[in-house]
């Protein structure tokens, strides 16, 4: 699968998590990828964003200008990027901290309450996880049991404590 995918919100989000996630699944996957990280020098609350390619060929530049796949986690994200999602391209809102619809009809657009889902099932600080679990469900990007193998890539030894939920997240954004 070729994919151009750019995940957005603030510092704090996992929003760099969640594109190193995917990284290692299309990884383990066999597709070509890239992951660049971008963020404010804030940190926890300043601005953060992520480009990730998954390819069937060598990546060129790891650049997303144009994403097949948009992922906003806040209204300033989806503010700036929605005009840059590619004309038959898919954008995902957490639509529990974004109140407004997307202002485009040439694009599919998926309205997941990711943080308030979140908060409801003990999942707090996975509301990442459970955006990314409903882009895999949508987009096919990695098949299911894949998944269990990439986040024990990337879930640090120190959190390892944490690696149920994330998938139990993931499963929650599947269905959702």
């Amino acid at each position: 699968m070729n994919a151009k995918i750019l995940i957005a919100g603030f510092g704090g989000q996992g929003i760099l998590f969640a594109g190193k996630f995917l990284v290692y699944a299309g990884m383990i996957g066999g597709a070509e990828v890239s992951w660049l990280p971008s963020y404010g020098p804030e940190m926890r609350g300043g601005t953060a964003n992520c480009s990730v390619i998954f390819s069937d060929s060598p990546i060129g530049s790891p650049i997303v200008d144009t994403p097949d796949i948009l992922v906003a986690m806040n209204l300033p994200s989806l503010d700036k990027f929605e005009p840059t999602v590619r004309p038959g391209g898919q954008l995902f809102i957490d639509s529990a901290l974004i109140t407004r619809p997307a202002n485009r009809s040439d694009i599919e657009t998926h309205y997941i309450p990711a943080t308030r889902l979140a908060e409801e099932l003990g999942l707090q600080g996975l509301a990442n996880m459970i955006m990314i679990g409903r882009v895999l469900e949508k987009t096919g990007l990695c098949p299911p049991d894949i998944v269990t193998a990439a986040m024990k890539k990337v879930v640090p030894e120190r959190k390892k404590a944490l690696l149920d939920k994330n998938l139990e997240a993931i499963e929650t954004g599947r269905k959702a």
